[in-house]
């Protein structure tokens, strides 16, 4: 298991490495990171995150709202 772990560690340090060497100058140097197909995605994962967030929280509200009429029934 210690070496499962110990390879883990390796290999989110080098990854982190490579991702210093190359992301960080380009960033200085005023290039961005993503292409346009890249920002795209990025975007619509930030819209459907944003649609989940939405209908997760009408969801729990939902919930809550029928667990407290069943409480109050109740007693």
């Amino acid at each position: 298991m210690l070496w499962l772990i110990l390879a883990l560690v390796v290999g989110v340090a080098l990854a982190s490495a490579v991702l210093g060497m190359v992301a960080v100058p380009a960033r200085r140097q005023g290039r961005p990171l993503l292409t346009e197909r890249g920002e795209k995605v990025v975007s619509s994962v930030s819209q459907t995150t944003d649609k989940v967030t939405v209908r997760a929280k009408g969801a729990t509200d939902s919930v809550v709202s029928t667990v407290k009429r069943e409480r109050s029934s109740t007693s």
